[in-house]
């Protein structure tokens, strides 16, 4: 079973522009715990959940941002090896926003 813990280098492409995240996971016995850290703000994930699918190992969580502007967003990734893709969601009435990245070194 693979880990998604370490440090990402995201881009979130989203209406404003490609923003650019870094995303920090830890797993302490399988507790997954991460933040998301942009030039505007460092803010914690919640709802962490890994599971394996065939496609690689999927990951969910939720965050709330306040800049750009004052968001709850929903991310929905699957990764293998040190590469990820997936996407954000803010609501169900806004189109899926497409997030790529890959795990530092």
């Amino acid at each position: 079973m693979s880990s998604i813990a370490g440090t990402w280098d995201v881009v979130v492409k989203s209406p404003v522009g490609d923003l650019e995240v870094v995303y920090t996971f830890t797993d302490a016995a399988g507790l997954i715990a991460g933040t998301a850290a942009s030039d505007a703000e460092t803010v914690p994930l919640a709802d962490i959940v890994s599971k394996e699918t065939p496609q690689g190992r999927q990951v969910t969580w939720r965050q709330s941002v306040t800049k750009p502007a004052k968001l709850n967003l929903d991310f929905d990734v699957t990764f293998a090896g040190d590469t990820l893709s997936g996407h954000s969601k803010v609501s169900r009435l806004l189109p899926k926003i497409s997030v790529s990245g890959s795990r530092r070194a």
